[in-house]
């Protein structure tokens, strides 16, 4: 059994496939505590539901394009059968993580969305870098940043890896923290090979929308 926090039909607010129709699938559970963490009604207290269940609710909504995330998705073991029972039924199914767990033994047909925590999450000592290892060109890593200290450990992360050689990469601003506006023109001072990038659903819901 899953431990499901909710599942809802939104526009994707993140990634390079922002702006469309995407189901969520929210698992509960985190093994880490972000500074900044926007979703701490996924840490407890989820519906226990199989994958079928699961697969029938994600089915109900006709979209194409499923995430799975959380919390943390991959602390739960029924992830995988359920990533699996999806790419069956022919949906393209993305899976957001934290990076914190192996992601050695997701499907390669998954899209891993790759959160690497910078020192502003206060979870920076978390990243499992070998992670890296496992990357293909279909995949993005983002890069959460709260100020000045966290972009330019960003760049160095994203230079000491060649990482744009590798996959999409994200800088996206901790909203309401650091302006979108600052960020563009680091970005641009450096000519960086990234992809700004924002929380689009909290532009259109706000900031504490919970579901959408």
């Amino acid at each position: 059994m899953l431990e499901v926090t909710e599942i809802y039909k939104s526009v994707q607010g993140e990634s390079t496939y922002m702006g469309l129709p995407c189901v969520f699938v929210r698992l509960t559970g985190c093994n880490l505590r972000c500074v900044w963490c926007d979703t701490t009604h996924a840490f407890y207290d989820g519906k226990k539901l199989s994958v079928d269940q699961v697969l029938d609710q994600v089915k109900s909504y006709g979209v194409n394009l499923v995430e799975i995330t959380g919390g943390e998705p991959l602390l739960q073991k029924e992830v995988f059968p359920l990533m699996k029972s999806l790419l069956k039924n022919k949906f393209q199914v993305m899976l957001e993580t934290s990076g914190s767990l192996s992601i050695e033994n997701v499907p390669v047909e998954v899209i891993k969305i790759i959160d690497l925590k910078c020192p502003g999450s206060g979870e920076e000592n978390k990243n499992l870098w070998n992670n890296l290892n496992h990357l293909v060109p279909t995949d993005e890593i983002k890069f959460v940043i709260a100020d000045r200290i966290d972009y330019e450990w960003s760049k160095k992360v994203l230079q000491s890896y060649k990482l744009d050689k590798k996959v999409q990469i994200l800088f996206s601003p901790v909203f309401e923290k650091l302006k979108l506006k600052d960020l563009t023109e680091w970005i641009l001072e450096d000519n960086l090979p990234v992809r700004l990038h924002t929380q689009f659903h909290k532009h259109i819901w706000g900031q504490k929308a919970i579901g959408v």
